[in-house]
Parts: C-alpha cells; sequence; structure tokens
C-alpha cells in the first residue's frame, strides 16, 4: 500500500519538477543567456535523485534485508532440523559437512547430499500435545461435524 502510494506521488511530482524551470516560461529567454544556470542543474539532477532514494526504499533496503535474513538462517541450519529446499523436497538434517554439504534424510533409509545454499526454509516442528486429561479425538472433531451428526435423522432399526 504504502508503496504504490510513493510510486504513485513520484509519477505526479517528477513530471512537475521537470517542468518547473527557474526564470519564466520554457520559451521566453532572458536578457542575460547565463543567469540561473546553476539552479538549472540542480532542478534537472533533483527528479533523478528522487527517483533513486524512492528505488532505494522501496526495492534496494528490502531486498538487502531479505538477503541478510536468508543467510541468517542458512548459518542457523543444524544436525536434527527439518528442512525445505528450493527444489521443494522435504528432509531432516542428519549431518553437516566441513564443505557446507548437508546430508538430508527425505525418507526412512534414503539420504541426499544437498549444498546448504539449496536450503529455502526450515520447517519449525510442532511443540508435543500437553497431557490435559482430554482424549485427543474429542479436541479434532471440527464445529461442522457436530452439525452433521445432530442434524442426522435417527437410524431405522433393520427389519428381520
Amino acid at each position: 500500500m504504502l508503496r504504490t502510494l510513493l510510486l504513485g506521488a513520484l509519477i505526479v511530482i517528477v513530471p512537475l519538477l521537470a517542468g518547473c524551470q527557474p526564470g519564466g516560461a520554457p520559451g521566453t529567454g532572458t536578457a542575460a543567456g547565463g543567469q540561473g544556470g546553476g539552479s538549472d542543474i540542480l532542478m534537472s539532477i533533483l527528479p533523478l535523485v528522487l527517483i533513486f532514494v524512492v528505488f532505494y526504499f522501496l526495492l534496494i533496503r528490502p531486498q538487502q534485508k531479505k538477503q541478510k535474513a536468508l543467510k541468517e538462517m542458512l548459518s542457523g541450519v543444524k544436525r536434527g532440523d527439518d528442512i525445505v529446499t528450493t527444489s521443494g523436497m522435504i528432509g531432516r538434517v542428519i549431518k553437516i559437512d566441513r564443505d557446507n554439504n548437508l546430508l538430508v534424510e527425505v525418507a526412512p533409509n534414503v539420504r541426499i547430499k544437498f549444498m546448504r545454499s539449496a536450503v529455502a526454509e526450515i520447517v519449525r516442528r510442532p511443540e508435543p500435545a500437553r497431557a490435559t486429561g482430554v482424549d485427543e479425538e474429542e479436541e479434532d472433531v471440527e464445529p461442522e461435524d457436530e452439525q452433521k451428526d445432530a442434524g442426522a435423522s435417527p437410524q431405522r432399526p433393520e427389519n428381520k
């Protein structure tokens, strides 16, 4: 939302700044042709500076933050983590070599060696359920299932 707003403001402001020439209308000349030369250069460079500033805050800075977060995530991969690779394979890290290769178990007794840079995401394992004394089956019942069961007609006894 903010990016769209800033981009829209940039589209409106840059042509206005480019059209503003000091010293009167663009077609009229001044008596001393050299007056205002320094401000003309400033006014012609200002839109380019504004464009760079907007691009920095909309594109460059967020990309740098994303790369930094990815680098931290890759350095945090450790043995026992569940990972997703860039190709979509899901597995558990079994071993980390010195040359940044990971040995990943993708199925029982199926191990594949990946480069550390191939890790797209570390999947956090859900914490084990606490013992609350309530059966798990009762917790897993969805409200829709309860409504279906309540609205169902009673079963007819079988005729023998």
